[in-house]
């Protein structure tokens, strides 16, 4: 069994089972891999493809646990590229980020920037998507890691490691009434329109469980995975939002003000993940250490220090 047979049978799940475009993104002929999967099966003794005539169109029950198996075999590979990489030159190289809208906007940029003035030579890519999809890229080792508030706790294939604490603000328009109530409760909020995230994103589970538990039921108008879209649509007059309170960026110039209201929901646990017995290269630990940073001598209230250190140097 060779190496390329398993970069072959994984690159052709990502393609949707088309030997074609899987050939063109490995810069093969396509005969090759139709050979490396070939004489994947016939060592293997199994089918591993579901077939249609000719056309492959999914895994075989067999062929699902040899993915599986092929995705944690080539994410060793490449850790031991990455410890031939980092001896070589600790200073090049690229590192791929997968994140949510609310992470890559409000939260990153300083940390990023203050990355690629320590590692100029290192290509910073930022990888949008779902919690489901930033657990999934980083378990198939798509990315190096994944920043999201969501899911991330839950796979026990990755290792994770609280970064910080948010909380929510509500924002409205500036004569709104529930800007002067004097002790704000969700009895409050249940008066009046909704706008907030979209299940899956930003902490929306919890903030629907804080409502069940008090036995109140919200009127959510619109939900959304991007804090700008809500924001947009508070100005519209459709309702009042709830959004992160480190998303509180610019709200003079949209002409809403905002309001704390951590008093009445929990604290939310952003964390950064990677795969299992992934090989950290030296600037992956940087960006981690800039990511504590970060946190720790932030003067502002919007985001709070859950963490001193990830992982060993």
């Amino acid at each position: 069994m060779e190496i390329r047979q398993l970069q072959s049978l994984i690159k052709l799940i990502e393609c949707n089972y088309s030997v074609s475009k899987a050939a063109d993104e490995m810069f093969l002929v396509q005969s090759a891999v139709s050979q490396h999967l070939k004489k994947l099966e016939e060592e293997l003794g199994a089918d591993l493809f579901v077939r249609k005539g000719k056309r492959l169109t999914g895994l075989t029950e067999i062929g699902d646990q040899v993915a599986n198996h092929a995705r944690a075999t080539l994410a060793s590979v490449s850790s031991i590229y990455s410890i031939g990489y980092d001896h070589i030159n600790q200073n090049v190289g690229i590192l791929r980020i997968g994140s949510t809208h609310t992470q890559a906007r409000y939260v990153l940029p300083p940390v990023i920037k203050a990355f690629n003035i320590a590692y100029p030579r290192v290509e910073l890519q930022i990888h949008q998507g779902t919690p489901k999809q930033l657990v999934q890229w980083a378990v198939n080792d798509e990315i190096d890691f994944s920043i999201c508030t969501e899911a991330l706790a839950e796979s026990s294939q990755l290792s994770n490691t609280p970064c910080y604490e948010w909380n929510r603000s509500l924002v409205t328009l500036p004569d709104h009434p529930l800007q002067v109530v004097s002790e704000l409760t969700l009895a409050d909020l249940c008066e009046y329109p909704l706008i907030t995230y979209v299940y899956g994103f930003t902490g929306r589970k919890s903030f629907s469980d804080t409502f069940s538990r008090a036995k109140l039921t919200p009127h959510v108008v619109l939900s959304a995975a991007d804090t700008d879209i809500i924001k947009t649509y508070v100005k519209e007059e459709m309702g009042v939002g709830i959004i992160a309170s480190m998303a509180l960026d610019n709200l003079e110039s949209d002409n809403l003000v905002s309001r704390d209201v951590s008093h009445l929901f929990p604290w939310e646990v952003t964390r950064i993940a990677y795969l299992n017995d992934k090989f950290l290269r030296q600037y992956e630990k940087k960006f981690i250490d800039l990511m504590l940073d970060y946190i720790r001598e932030s003067d502002n209230s919007k985001v709070r220090r859950v963490a001193q250190t990830l992982i060993p140097n």
